[in-house]
């Protein structure tokens, strides 16, 4: 039967296995909205679009299918901007559909009139606009196809208002399969030769289009051949920490060991990420554009492979493919025993550099301790999200990741982001633990999707931490221009009070002693809870104060 183009839409989400959207209503798109009425898709309403298409992100980071966003044309695009970005640095499936003006008013700067294809063009794989009612299933099955093959990334789509009120009889388009590119045997045995004669080796985990399966095979691996394991900026989940041949994360204020040890190695496996910015430690872990070792790169696109690097052996392959192509080989070796003093040392440092005992920061809440606790209390398959600051190292470099599919955190470095990913987790993941951990500055930036939580009854339980100023930024700006700070101060609400008038529970915590009843009363509360955690001001990392940097500032 002829339907509306809005249904249509409808239609064929589903038909691509779509079960949860995330929106920001809109006039602009209200065929779409009445064909999610009767639709068997989970619909989650949020309260600002930069929030919605975060959501929509960590979804994607969660499943590795493409998380939907829906949100209104002009001011709503623009709002969801940021996880759109998020989604393009962080290698996320991501289809985000944006309303759009009449077609017959194009170009005359109608009300909200944008072109998207300028405005979203360098951030997506794709950005297109649906001008024929008959080419919805064609441009969605297409939009998936994208979004999820490759290196995997956000697509825009906008939609005419008057397309959707049309109505058309169309066929529905087949459900997406990403596109797969699986080494042969013949192709991972230079790695091999090389792995098996390496003295000093080691994998580099990152990137997307992983599964729980790669990642425990891979650990069976790295046990198997002695080969110690990092993993790339807020990639902790894709390896665990507990794991023999753990030696740690690439990211902000890395342990110096682990930089060493990888200047020093005879053989790099950098599987799955791009070795952008912050893991190369600004590109100088390596040379460029050839390192100083025999670097095997494994990356699902062909144009990231000799971009940067220029690598022994490129290989194109999913990470999950090209582990299970390891895991299957008849020539992979069933064990290499190796003498490697170097990683002895390296295990030992970072056993002493994540150890909390040793950790002891100005004030009376020691986040080390917080982080101890949390580790010692949650299950396995809690998940934590986090934003971007200062406040997210004590998780990163603390706290245990044990299990793939527990932490949603932004490489793009995108403050606000925590709050709406645990949502999100939540949203899938009801019956798991989800965490989230927020600067005071970081919060503020989309902390009305705590209504969100509210109401749809999802007990996260976010922790601020709240220093009151943007902490980070202010730690820039004691190393570069010490004892004139500007522009970092921050005056806060009282968030346990925020919690309570949203319908949540609120805690304040102002000592170490107060955080383990406090969390374990938000948990009992069965409610979304914030607990506000005051932290001295000096306390800006593990290891350095904010007088400290000063001092070293101003001696230089």
């Amino acid at each position: 039967m002829p339907r509306l183009g809005g249904h249509i839409l409808v239609e064929q989400l589903k038909q691509q296995g779509v079960e949860q959207v995330f929106c920001v209503p809109g006039e602009s798109y209200l065929a779409v909205l009445d064909g999610l009425h009767d639709a068997d898709i989970s619909l989650t309403v949020c309260r600002q679009e930069g929030g919605a298409a975060m959501m929509a992100e960590a979804y994607g980071k969660l499943t590795g299918q493409p998380g939907i966003c829906m949100v209104t044309r002009g001011p709503g695009a623009t709002n969801a901007y940021a996880g759109v970005h998020i989604a393009k640095q962080d290698s996320t499936p991501m289809i985000l559909f944006v309303g759009q003006i009449q077609r017959d008013m194009r170009e005359r700067e109608a009300f909200q009139e944008m072109d998207y294809k300028r405005v979203f063009g360098d951030q997506c794989k794709w950005v297109t606009e649906i001008d024929h009612i008959e080419r919805i299933p064609e441009i969605i099955s297409r939009a998936f196809h994208v979004a999820t093959s490759g290196r995997p990334g956000p697509v825009v789509i906008a939609l005419p208002e008057d397309m959707l009120t049309e109505t058309a009889q169309v066929a529905p388009a087949p459900h997406y399969q990403p596109v797969e590119t699986v080494p042969s045997a013949a192709q991972l045995q230079p790695f091999l030769d090389r792995l098996q004669q390496a003295k000093q080796p080691i994998a580099i985990l990152g990137g997307s289009r992983w599964s729980a399966e790669a990642c425990a095979q891979f650990a069976q691996l790295a046990q198997q051949w002695q080969l110690p394991v990092a993993v790339q900026f807020r990639r902790q989940m894709l390896f665990p920490t507990d794991h023999p041949y753990f030696v740690g994360d690439l990211g902000l204020g890395s342990n110096p060991d682990l930089l060493n040890y990888i200047a020093a190695s005879d053989c790099v496996l950098l599987l799955g990420g791009r070795m952008s910015e912050v893991p190369s430690q600004s590109y100088t872990l390596f040379d460029i554009p050839r390192p100083d070792t025999y670097l095997t790169h494994v990356h699902p696109d062909p144009l990231e492979l000799n971009r940067v690097y220029s690598a022994d052996l490129a290989l194109c392959a999913a990470p999950k493919d090209f582990v299970q192509a390891l895991h299957d080989s008849v020539q992979t070796p069933a064990s290499i025993q190796r003498n490697n003093p170097a990683f002895d040392a390296l295990k030992d440092s970072y056993q002493r550099w994540t150890d909390t005992e040793r950790i002891q920061s100005p004030g009376d809440l020691q986040m080390a301790e917080v982080i101890k606790y949390l580790a010692e209390t949650l299950p396995e398959d809690a998940i934590l999200a986090n934003g971007a600051g200062n406040y997210a190292t004590w998780v990163h470099r603390f706290y245990p990741f044990r299990k793939y599919g527990t932490q949603l955190a932004p490489t793009s470095g995108s403050m606000g982001y925590g709050l709406p990913a645990a949502v999100a987790a939540k949203r899938i993941h009801p019956d798991k633990t989800v965490v989230c951990f927020a600067g005071d500055g970081c919060f503020m930036m989309h902390g009305q999707e705590f209504a969100t939580a509210v109401q749809y009854d999802l007990p996260i339980i976010v922790l601020i931490i709240d220093n009151a100023m943007y902490g980070t930024i202010r730690m820039h700006q004691e190393g570069h221009y010490p004892g004139r700070p500007s522009g970092t101060a921050l005056r806060n609400p009282d968030f346990a009070a925020y919690a309570n008038a949203f319908g949540g529970h609120g805690e304040r915590v102002t000592q170490t002693a107060e955080f383990a009843p406090a969390f374990a009363r938000a948990q009992a509360s069965g409610k979304p809870a914030i607990i506000h955690c005051f932290i001295d001001p000096e306390a800006i990392s593990p290891t350095r104060t904010l007088a400290e940097i000063t001092a070293a500032a101003q001696a230089q």
